[in-house]
C-alpha cells in the first residue's frame, strides 16, 4: 500500500509540471512571431505560473491527504478482514487437528487392544509349541540314548573278548622280545658305565713321582680289567726272558691268540739324581754330563727291551718303557730328537705317567668298541624280532580300527536322523497362528520315527570280528 501511495504522489506531480509546460507554451504560440514582450508581461506570467503552481500543489496535498485517509481506511479494513480470516482458518484447524487426534486416538486404542489379543494368543503358540518341542525332544532323547546303548552293548560283546585274546598274545609277545631287548640294553649299559669310570679316571690327579713297578701295576690296575693285562708275560714263545706287564690286544680273527704290548718300567736312579743336583747348584756343565749319562742309561736299556721283549707277530712291532716320574719323563722329552731315536732305532716309545694313563685309556676305548661291535648284531636280532611283532601288532589295530569306523557310520546315521527332527521341529516355529492343525498332523511322533523303524527292522550294523 505504501508503494502505491508514493506513485499516486508522484504521478500529481507530474501532472502539474506538464499543466505548466502547457500554459508557458500557449502564452509563446499567442504572442506570435515577432511580438515584443515587456516584464511586466513576464512578471505577470511568472505570478500566474507560480499561482497555478500553488494552487495545483494544494490540490495535490488535499488529494494525498483523502488519498492517504482512503487508503489508511483500506488498509485497516484489510488487516481486520485478513486477522478475521486468520481467526477463522486457526479455528478450522484446530477443529481439524481435534477430529484427527481423536481418530488417531480411537485407532491407537483399537490396535493396543489388538495386539494385546495378539500378543496373548503368540504367548498360548508358544506355549503349546514349547510343550511339543520337549515331548518330542524328549522321545527322541530317549530313542536315541537306547539305540546307542543297545550298539554299545553289541559293540563291547564282540569286540572285548577277541580284544582282549588279541592285545594279550601281542602283549606277551613283545614283552618276550623286550626283556631280549632289556638284556642286551642292560649289557651295553654296563659298558657304558664302564666308559664312565673311564671318564672318571681322566679327572682323577694320581700321585706322581712313585717309582717303578708298583706305580705301574696301580695304573694297569686302575685304568684296565685283569682280562685286559697280564704280569710277567713271556712275549715271545719259547723265551724265558718274561716282561714286567703286557697289554692283551685282539689278535687276527682266524685265531684266539692275543698280540702283547709289552710295558717295562726302567728308572735310571743314580744318573737322574746327579743331574737333579747338577741343575739345583746351576753347574751346567755338570748337568749336562749328567743328562748324557740319563740319555746313554735309557738307551741301553731300550736295547734290551728291544731284543727281549718285541716280536711281531707275537706282539706289537713296538714296546713302552714307562718312566714312573714326570720330571724323567720332561727331561727325556727336552733333550732334542731322543725321544724319535728311541722310536726309530729300537721300536721304543717313552712314556710317563700321564702319558701312560692317556694310552691306556685309548685302548681301554678300544676294548669298548670292540665289546659293543660284538654284542651289537645280537642286539639288532632281538630288535628286528620285536620290530616285526610291532608290525603285527599295528594290524591288529589296523583291524581294529575299521570295526569302530563302522560304529562311527552308525551313530553319525543316528546323529543325521537326529538333525532331521531339529529341522521338522524348526518348522513347527515358523507356522502362523492359524496352522495348529497343520502342526498337529505334520509334527506326530510316528513321522519322526519312520525312517528308525525301517532301519530297527534291517537289525542293528554288524561288526566285523577280530582275526
Amino acid at each position: 500500500m505504501e508503494t502505491l501511495l508514493i506513485v499516486v504522489l508522484v504521478l500529481s506531480v507530474v501532472a502539474t509540471l506538464l499543466s505548466a509546460a502547457t500554459l508557458v507554451v500557449v502564452l509563446v504560440r499567442t504572442g506570435g512571431p515577432g511580438t515584443p514582450r515587456d516584464a511586466s508581461e513576464i512578471a505577470a506570467l511568472g505570478t500566474a505560473i507560480r499561482d497555478e503552481m500553488q494552487r495545483q500543489s494544494g490540490q495535490i496535498r488535499g488529494e494525498q491527504h483523502a488519498q492517504r485517509t482512503e487508503l489508511s481506511q483500506l488498509l485497516r479494513a484489510s488487516s481486520e478482514s485478513q486477522a478475521a480470516e486468520l481467526a477463522r482458518e486457526r479455528e478450522a484447524r484446530a477443529h481439524s487437528n481435534q477430529v484427527l487426534n481423536d481418530v488417531l486416538r480411537s485407532t491407537f486404542d483399537e490396535q493396543a487392544k489388538r495386539m494385546q489379543r495378539l500378543t496373548e494368543t503368540h504367548a498360548d503358540t508358544q506355549l503349546e509349541l514349547q510343550r511339543t518341542l520337549v515331548t518330542q525332544l524328549e522321545k527322541l532323547r530317549e530313542g536315541n540314548e537306547a539305540k546307542l546303548e543297545k550298539m554299545r552293548e553289541t559293540v563291547d560283546e564282540k569286540l572285548q573278548g577277541t580284544l582282549e585274546k588279541r592285545l594279550g598274545e601281542s602283549f606277551s609277545l613283545v614283552s618276550e622280545r623286550l626283556e631280549q631287548v632289556q638284556k642286551g640294553l642292560g649289557e651295553m649299559q654296563t659298558l657304558a658305565s664302564d666308559v664312565g669310570g673311564l671318564k672318571r679316571v681322566l679327572t682323577n690327579v694320581k700321585s706322581r713321582g712313585s717309582w717303578g713297578e708298583v706305580q705301574l701295576a696301580r695304573q694297569l690296575e686302575d685304568l684296565l680289567t685283569p682280562e685286559q693285562y697280564a704280569e710277567n708275560v713271556a712275549t715271545i714263545p719259547g723265551s724265558a726272558e718274561r716282561v714286567e706287564f703286557a697289554v692283551k690286544l685282539p689278535g687276527a680273527r682266524d685265531t684266539e691268540a692275543p698280540v702283547w704290548l709289552p710295558i717295562d718300567s726302567k728308572f735310571p736312579q743314580e744318573d737322574y739324581e746327579r743331574l737333579l743336583a747338577a741343575q739345583e747348584a746351576g753347574n751346567a756343565a755338570a748337568a749336562e754330563v749328567a743328562g748324557r749319562d740319563v740319555e746313554r742309561a735309557l738307551l741301553v736299556q731300550a736295547k734290551i727291551i728291544a731284543s727281549k721283549y718285541v716280536e711281531p707277530p707275537h706282539t706289537t712291532d713296538f714296546a713302552i718303557m714307562y718312566l714312573p716320574t714326570e720330571g724323567l719323563f720332561a727331561e727325556v722329552m727336552r733333550r732334542p730328537g731322543f725321544a724319535s731315536k728311541l722310536h726309530n732305532e729300537h721300536r721304543i716309545s717313552v712314556a710317563g705317567p700321564t702319558t701312560l694313563m692317556a694310552l691306556l685309556n685309548s685302548l681301554q676305548m678300544g676294548f669298548r668298541t670292540l665289546a659293543i661291535e660284538q654284542r651289537s648284531s645280537e642286539v639288532w636280532k632281538v630288535l628286528s624280532a620285536a620290530t616285526t611283532e610291532f608290525q603285527k601288532y599295528g594290524d591288529v589295530w589296523d583291524r581294529v580300527g575299521k570295526q569302530l569306523k563302522t560304529v562311527q557310520n552308525t551313530v553319525e546315521d543316528a546323529g543325521r536322523r537326529t538333525r532331521a527332527v531339529e529341522r521338522r521341529l524348526r518348522d513347527v516355529e515358523t507356522l502362523d497362528r492359524g496352522e495348529p492343525s497343520a502342526l498337529r498332523s505334520s509334527h506326530e511322533p510316528h513321522d519322526v520315527w519312520v525312517d528308525d523303524d525301517v532301519r530297527g527292522a534291517q537289525g542293528p550294523a554288524e561288526v566285523e570280528p577280530l582275526e
